[in-house]
């Protein structure tokens, strides 16, 4: 029905922007024709946006794998709140240096042979575990599209390319119960409203041994922590490679995940 709905609503994207990966474009203010303001920029109504967050939100209620769906509910919900992650990063020096660089997080920009080579425990080689382990790749983000601003476009795009570091940094694995404590850590750090939607209806799915173990003890732990922590888009994760993660850990104020968290679904 959302994807129906999408089609609809929307203009055909430009051809010209489906020729090179996503992470490979960067986001610039620059002329992109038709009132585009980046590559893949979809100008919309406020009608049409309403229209998407619904349809979106209904979707990825029923489906959490559907991860186009809860884009397009991030970036038609979320203006209010990106814009104030964008000046909470521009007050930041290591986050005004990420908007002013723009880095990408892709298969491409990768050197993962690098990051193979890193001492064991380093936050580079776990992130390339987590990769590993759980089969994920950082090119399935998709790329933005509905928000009509360039720079923040950009911001929720990182959001986005980090989410994989946050669950190294979290010790969560991409089962739904994982998938759930990432989104109250990211909920309490960020105020979008697709992560407290996701955060709040996730649950439904779990069985109730589950249940009972997030809110006892995962859901605590994530919102302590993402009280604690700085800002993690302020983080130049690629800066960080070499960096332990338990140091990184330390640094952020983010304690070991709990071992409750391994086996279950």
């Amino acid at each position: 029905m959302a994807t129906l709905l999408c089609r609809a609503l929307l203009p055909l994207r430009p051809l010209s922007s489906s020729t090179r990966p996503a992470a490979d474009v960067p986001f610039r203010a620059r002329s992109h024709g038709a009132s585009r303001l980046y590559p893949d920029h979809i100008p919309t109504s406020p009608l049409q946006k309403a229209l998407l967050a619904a349809g979106s939100a209904g979707m990825a209620l029923y489906d959490p794998y559907r991860h186009d769906m809860i884009a397009v509910l991030g970036e038609t919900t979320g203006c209010w709140t990106l814009k104030v992650l964008r000046d909470q990063m521009r007050k930041d020096p290591e986050g005004a240096q990420i908007l002013q660089e723009r880095p990408r997080i892709s298969l491409s920009t990768l050197d993962l042979g690098k990051l193979q080579s890193l001492p064991e425990g380093s936050f580079g080689r776990e992130y390339l575990r987590f990769l590993d382990v759980n089969r994920v790749s950082p090119d399935t983000r998709a790329p933005t599209r509905f928000v009509d601003d360039e720079e923040l476009a950009y911001v929720i795009q990182r959001y986005r390319e980090v989410h994989d570091m946050l669950h190294t940094l979290l010790g969560m694995p991409t089962n739904i119960l994982g998938e759930i404590v990432v989104k109250w850590f990211e909920a309490v750090q960020t105020r979008l409203p697709m992560c407290i939607l996701g955060a709040l209806f996730g649950p439904v799915r779990l069985s109730a041994q589950s249940l009972q173990v997030l809110v006892s003890e995962l859901i605590p732990w994530a919102v302590e922590n993402g009280r604690r922590a700085p800002c993690v888009l302020n983080l130049y994760y690629e800066q960080r490679w070499e960096q332990s993660l338990s140091a990184l850990r330390e640094e952020l104020g983010i304690t070991a995940p709990p071992l409750c968290v391994r086996g279950r679904a």
